[in-house]
């Protein structure tokens, strides 16, 4: 299981340009009903420190971690922190985790967005597209668009998240959905998840919604952020940590 290299343009520009390039590359259809093995990844940093991922492989029938691989980049080498640029900053340690894994994944699910971003091209969706896997995109706040309606505060409750050309509040016009803010928590802070790649609208609501939760993250991402924080403080090798 290995990839190209990910990409590292000179300059913000340069990124934004490639991913109004890549977007195009995106497919919004795909169903996950027979997705069995699912990577997690999330990442953690500290200032002047490495930057470290984790890429957790979980078994979806059983609802279980089999593997758990950790890879870090050092600080020199990191692009910077600028919001809308996440993929260039995280998918290439991301690329070193799961490659690590020794198992390719059916699909993937990252802290981060999906199409709700500016140029449609969170690291979510630009992972599917690097990697040609599915994608799907979780993240803990809002950087692109607007709820088309009020949330309530039932678990399970969702509403659509609107391009910010639709008018926030009402329907989402046709073509301008670009995810869904979710309750997965009774009265808890909802998440925002978008479609990444090879997956729709609908089934990236499902499928999200199917999976084990004891906080606001679905567990497999849970785990994620939990070893991607341990792995820092502890200083944790890169490779295999768990199996």
């Amino acid at each position: 299981m290995s990839w190209p290299p990910f990409p590292s343009p000179p300059d913000l520009s340069g990124a934004a340009r490639l991913q109004r390039e890549l977007v195009n590359a995106v497919e919004l259809n795909g169903d996950w009903s027979k997705v069995g093995l699912l990577a997690a990844l999330d990442a953690s940093i500290k200032r002047g420190e490495s930057l470290v991922a984790a890429a957790v492989l979980w078994d979806v029938q059983n609802e279980s971690v089999l593997r758990v691989a950790v890879a870090k980049m050092p600080p020199q080498k990191v692009f910077p922190y600028v919001p809308g640029y996440l993929s260039f900053r995280e998918a290439p340690v991301y690329l070193a985790a799961l490659e690590t894994l020794g198992t390719t994944p059916d699909a993937l699910l990252v802290d981060g967005q999906g199409i709700a971003h500016p140029r449609g091209l969170g690291v979510a969706a630009h992972l599917g597209v690097h990697t040609g896997l599915p994608s799907i995109g979780v993240a803990k706040s809002r950087l692109f668009g607007g709820a088309a309606g009020v949330l309530d505060q039932k678990e399970g409750c969702a509403v659509p998240l609107c391009s910010e050309r639709a008018l926030v509040g009402t329907p989402c016009r046709e073509g301008l959905q670009v995810g869904w803010l979710f309750r997965s928590r009774t009265a808890v802070k909802p998440v925002y998840l978008s479609p990444g790649h090879k997956v729709s609208m609908s089934e990236t609501l499902r499928f999200v919604a199917s999976l084990p939760r004891s906080t606001k993250l679905p567990e497999p991402l849970r785990q994620a952020h939990l070893w991607a924080g341990r792995a820092r403080r502890e200083g944790l090798a890169e490779g295999l940590v768990f199996e």
